[in-house]
């Protein structure tokens, strides 16, 4: 059944006010989501935080199986965490490294990411090296296959990355590291809710992502998936008491961590985020990923060929896959400035600076940044045209 998308714009209050083309950073939240997120909350002001929690026992356990069911994995390979950095540093910490070792990424992966990849190398002594791209843009398979040999422990690779349209092709990455035996991180903050991401498919040992962004979700609250047979070999950072098997613990004798993802979990959550993921999650399967990405591409395509059209507009967008990210530059003009200037007009996008991804744009010449405007399935044709109008009225100096 083709979307209705008039509802679904009913359903997110805030398509009245803006042109919201900043999904890749906070999409919008349907209606239900807010309202599981306020409930909560007010369950809590009523009874307090540990009541509500066990009163929401059953719900809080759902969450697990829907983000099992979006990702095609079981539920207790499932850890919820405050945010997608920290389920990446939970995950990426956690490997065992030392002088010698090789972490293999690519040219787009993203700051943070780096800067710990940075931090883990100049204390153990192991080395990072960058795949470089291929005629496309993204990531050269054949460059990383003669790249892997027995210092390899990691694989880390950004599914799309912050800055363009473009899809790295996560599942011949992850062929390519199941043949080497080596593990597979995949970030897929901007992938999770936009396109279909199966990890079963994809061959990925872990992933991360947020619920912010195309899921449609609250902020502070994220996951990780770390496949049954990897997360019980990884020992996580840090420990609590929810990590380790607290009820057969006898201090001082030795603990046990959990064998299941929540191992990389704290005791402390905010409960009213996760249920509003959780509500986030089970609306995207409703719909469909794949009829919703579909409606994305076609947005953006359409983005991208009319802001082709605009004088002095130059999209930047690589690869052979693109979704619903369309990065561009106006000539002579910062592309923060850009942003404001669309916002006094109520178009939302964002403008990302080379440090986000600092081996990217820099080599790409991009050393101002760019303008990331990110569709989403509840944005409209309409929405495209006044949004290039807009951008032709302030593109000028």
């Amino acid at each position: 059944m083709p979307l209705d998308i008039e509802r679904l714009r009913r359903e997110t209050a805030g398509c009245g006010e803006f042109i919201h083309f900043d999904n890749a950073g906070a999409a919008l939240m349907p209606d239900g989501v807010y309202q599981t997120i306020v409930d909560h909350l007010s369950r809590e002001r009523a009874v307090g935080g540990y009541r509500a929690a066990e009163e929401a026992d059953a719900d809080l356990r759902r969450v697990y199986a829907s983000t099992a069911r979006l990702l095609g994995c079981d539920p207790d390979e499932i850890a919820v965490v405050e945010n997608a950095t920290r389920a990446w540093d939970m995950a990426f910490y956690a490997i065992p490294l030392s002088e010698g070792d090789r972490i293999v990424t690519s040219r787009a992966e993203y700051c943070s990411n780096y800067i710990a990849m940075t931090q883990v190398c100049e204390r153990t002594g192991a080395s990072i090296e960058v795949i470089p791209d291929d005629e496309a843009g993204q990531v050269s398979i054949e460059a990383l296959e003669r790249a892997l040999d027995e210092r390899v422990k990691l694989i880390a690779l950004t599914h799309v990355p912050m800055t363009g349209g473009l899809v790295n092709p996560a599942a011949a990455v992850g062929s390519v590291a199941r043949a080497a035996g080596v593990p597979f991180l995949l970030d897929a903050c901007q992938s999770v809710g936009q396109l279909p991401v199966d990890v079963r498919v994809i061959g990925c040992d872990l992933l991360t992502a947020t619920s912010r962004k195309y899921l449609r979700g609250p902020r502070g609250v994220g996951f990780l998936y770390a496949r049954r047979g990897l997360a019980e070999r990884l020992e996580p950072p840090f420990l609590d008491v929810h990590a380790v098997d607290w009820e057969h613990w006898t201090p001082p004798g030795p603990y046990t961590v959990r064998t299941d993802a929540r191992r990389f979990e704290n005791w402390e959550a905010n409960y009213a985020g996760k249920l509003g993921m959780g509500t986030a999650i089970e609306y995207a399967l409703a719909l469909g990923i794949d009829q919703t990405y579909a409606v994305v591409q076609a947005l953006a395509a359409d983005l991208r060929a009319r802001l082709a059209e605009i004088p002095s507009v130059r999209v930047h967008d690589r690869g052979v896959e693109r979704c619903g990210i369309v990065s561009f530059t106006v000539a002579d003009r910062d592309p923060h400035d850009i942003a404001q200037a669309l916002a006094a007009k109520k178009a939302n996008v964002s403008s990302s600076r080379a440090f986000g991804t600092p081996l990217d744009l820099p080599a790409r010449g991009l050393t101002d940044g760019i303008v990331r405007a990110s569709i989403h399935y509840y944005n409209t044709a309409d929405e495209v045209e006044r949004f290039c109008s807009a951008l032709t009225s302030v593109h000028s100096p």
